[in-house]
């Protein structure tokens, strides 16, 4: 008689995880086993979960990355790209984050920059952290932007107060005076209170002529370089080795079928 009141109660008190729990356990034989302390527990557990699974897909979208499905269980360890399996997954657990260190991730095109980042910044959304993705290009149009219609406080704020920001496609172009002086904001207020990832194509070695005026470039540089992580990536393209294997595998259906077909052709001689 109080099923129904009582889970339209707990969704009007907007507690939806007890409500699918209640109806769970009304339906099962164990349930009438439990005492009521047993029950709390079970609703409790449900909401708790429901809750976490919702900011973090909260955080998920606030991240708005480039690759929003990558997972770091989905990681291709085997291609020759010279990833360095224990150093990813001593990233992945996150601890460089909550020591506010930096990443940067260089390689040529195509062999996963973009994505392994966001494989990471999808983890450290589940792990409780605010991530802000941007491409760089696209990220200094905007602030450009930003300085003339009056965005620009609230721009800066959002990439400030993330708990990472990820700066995505690095260079080659030679920064301009004003990209310089946002850029270097942006840094220092960031430095030592939250992490930065940054993606190249270019060494980091060559950083400093991107940036330009050297006293910006050494100001830069020492609080994005100098406590960082490092992956360093090469090999071929994993686009076209996706291809490839793409593309092998669907000769192998067709000659399957064709073998199938001529078998068959062969059965009704």
């Amino acid at each position: 008689m109080l099923t129904h009141p009582t889970i339209d109660q707990l969704r009007a008190l907007k507690l939806d995880g007890m409500a699918d729990a209640f109806v769970d356990l009304q339906a099962q034989d164990r349930a009438k086993d439990l005492d009521h302390a047993e029950w709390l527990a079970l609703l409790l557990d449900r909401e708790a979960a429901n809750r976490n699974t919702k900011r973090f897909q909260s955080r998920l979208r606030s991240a708005k990355l480039r690759h929003g499905q990558a997972s770091i269980e989905d990681v291709d360890y085997r291609t020759s790209r010279r990833l360095d399996k224990a150093l990813f997954q001593q990233l992945a657990a996150g601890r460089w984050i909550a020591e506010h260190r930096n990443l940067l991730v260089t390689g040529p095109c195509g062999v996963g920059k973009s994505w392994l980042s966001c494989a990471l910044a999808q983890k450290a959304c589940r792990d409780g952290y605010t991530v802000h993705y941007a491409r760089v290009p696209r990220l200094f149009a905007d602030l450009e932007l930003a300085h003339g219609d009056g965005r620009f406080a609230r721009l800066f704020r959002t990439l400030v107060k993330a708990d990472l920001l990820i700066l995505d496609d690095w260079g080659p172009d030679r920064l301009t005076a004003n990209q310089r002086r946002d850029l270097m904001e942006i840094v220092e207020d960031r430095y030592g209170r939250s992490s930065t990832l940054i993606t190249s194509q270019l060494p980091t070695d060559t950083w400093h002529e991107v940036i330009g005026e050297p006293t910006f470039a050494d100001a830069i540089l020492d609080r994005i370089v100098h406590n960082a992580y490092r992956l360093a990536l090469d090999g071929p393209s994993m686009r076209k080795i996706q291809a490839a294997e793409l593309e092998a595998a669907v000769s192998v259906v067709d000659t399957t079928s064709s073998t199938s077909a001529t078998t068959a052709k062969g059965a009704k001689k």
